[in-house]
């Protein structure tokens, strides 16, 4: 109902135009068309006066009022180093193209006005003046070489990269329609290389993890920085023209398909630095309106947006930026989970998933270590039984599998360093399927492990094996993990 009312407000408003300029049209051939020119020209000029001053009013009253909302401006001063030259030549480039956009406007209504079309008045031509050309020459001249000059300053100083060897922190951006995907190096501060033919569901980012630098690289959901840190950003495409936009902080660079480009710049504002300030502001006293329990200050947050129109997801690809003290930015740094770790290692896209790496080889090798000690220092028989938690064995068979010869090679090593230490391996199951069945299960792959020990030149008095099936379960066998608990492999420390 209210849009049939407007389109009919719109039709009416188009019949009354119609009939004013029939009426208009009438008068004028009864009044004489020259004369009517005339005061049409009047009209005109007096209201392109009129339409200047409100205009250039409004200009800079609406400026003024909207000056706190501004970057640049209020509590919008730059949230890096480099953003306070950016913002200084801005200013000086606005008030120069300002005074020209002042006087432009103002004689621009004013010749409207002031040589409207009169009766017996002619025009004059001046089809050449060499003085009031070197005057529009010289002046823009001059002017435009100190904002050059400064803006190439400015320009050296914000593009500037970093010098080797500099202390930096650098992440990876990669925008994609329509989100980024962000990288930060781990413990080893460098970012692993990447292979855009590797890219698949999994590895959106065709990370090479043949390359030991991408093992500890972390994919993270946030842009998190350290204050008063120098960060250099690798910005990225994957598909199409994205632009790597951080307002507050003056950054902003495309992201180009098949050409990375950078950004280096030191955040000089914490995130809760800038809501104080601008709390101080009567502005952003009022509520959110998507919190309406708490001020727009205190829902402030710096973010990452793309700045071009990417498609029509564009909008998706806003992400938050936290600027933190630097000791709460390495405590959110250690939280991060390596994604290689986390996502890959063990799949089918891991060229590592039938080894272990080192870190991993010494990390069992202390558990190990650890578990051993501890029963050596026991007294009672039943805790100097040490289960080989990372000694495995094929479903339904005694095959072992890769895997497991870390874990035996450190039973081997501590036989090596224990000459007395002799010790009986001990194979248990489950009470899935027959009794029998479970018992063989049991003492063939306890005699797999007595096999692969003896192999590698452990006298054979000092070890023994046995199978115990189902009969010594340590678990319940009602549920999924406690039959997993109770198919295991251990030994027990006879003598040391």
């Amino acid at each position: 109902m209210t849009a049939l009312l407007a389109i009919i407000c719109v039709v009416l408003l188009a019949v009354i135009a119609v009939q004013v300029g029939k009426v208009t049209e009438l008068a004028g051939k009864i009044r004489g068309e020259e004369e009517v020119q005339e005061q049409t020209n009047r009209m005109n000029g007096s209201i392109g006066m009129i339409f200047m001053i409100v205009f250039l009013v409004a200009t800079v009253v609406s400026a003024f009022y909207y000056r706190n909302w501004m970057l640049g401006y209020g509590p919008h001063e730059a949230a890096s180093e480099h953003g306070m030259s950016l913002d200084y030549l801005f200013n000086v480039t606005l008030f120069f193209t300002g005074i020209v956009f002042i006087i432009t406007q103002i004689l621009l209504f004013y010749f409207a006005w002031k040589y409207q079309g009169k009766k017996d008045r002619k025009a004059l031509f001046m089809p050449h003046d060499n003085k009031l050309e070197i005057i529009w020459t010289i002046i823009p001249a001059i002017v435009m070489t100190f904002l050059v000059v400064g803006g190439l300053d400015v320009w050296n100083e914000t593009m500037a990269d970093v010098e080797p060897g500099e202390e930096v922190i650098e992440f990876e951006a990669t925008g994609y329609q329509f989100a980024w995907a962000l990288r930060y190096p781990g413990p080893d501060g460098k970012l692993g290389t990447r292979d855009y033919t590797k890219i698949n569901g999994i590895n959106a980012l065709g990370q090479v993890w043949t390359d030991e630098k991408n093992m500890d690289d972390l994919m993270v959901d946030e842009i998190v920085l350290p204050k008063g840190k120098k960060v250099r950003v690798r910005i990225i495409a994957r598909d199409v023209l994205h632009n790597f936009y951080l307002p507050h902080f003056r950054v902003k660079m495309d992201a180009v398909p098949g050409m990375p480009t950078y950004f280096v710049f030191t955040p000089t504002k914490t995130t809760e630095e800038y809501r104080e300030e601008l709390s101080k502001y009567p502005e952003y006293q009022a509520p959110d309106i998507n919190e309406p329990e708490k001020m727009l200050w205190e829902t402030f947050n710096y973010e990452l947006a793309c700045a071009e129109l990417c498609g029509k997801g564009h909008f998706s690809m806003r992400r938050l930026v936290r600027v933190v003290e630097e000791d709460e930015y390495e405590v959110w740094l250690n939280g991060q989970k390596s994604f290689y770790l986390s996502s890959i290692r063990g799949t089918d896209e891991d060229p590592y998933k039938d080894e272990l790496l080192d870190f991993e080889i010494k990390e069992r090798k202390a558990a190990f270590n650890s578990a051993v000690n501890k029963a050596r220092a026991a007294v009672e028989d039943s805790l100097r039984i040490i289960r080989l938690e990372n000694v495995n064995f094929e479903t339904g068979s005694s095959t072992l599998t890769p895997l497991s010869r870390y874990e035996l090679d450190n039973v081997v090593d501590m036989l090596n360093q224990y000459s007395n230490m002799t010790i009986e391996v001990a194979g248990h199951t489950d009470n899935t399927g027959d009794a029998e069945a479970n018992q063989a299960l049991s003492e063939s792959r306890a005699k797999i492990v007595y096999d692969y020990i003896v192999a590698r030149d452990i006298a054979t008095d000092r070890l023994n094996f046995a199978g115990y099936g189902q009969d010594r379960p340590v678990d319940t066998n009602d549920t999924d993990a406690g039959r997993a608990s109770n198919r295991r492999t251990e030994f027990k420390i006879l003598t040391q």
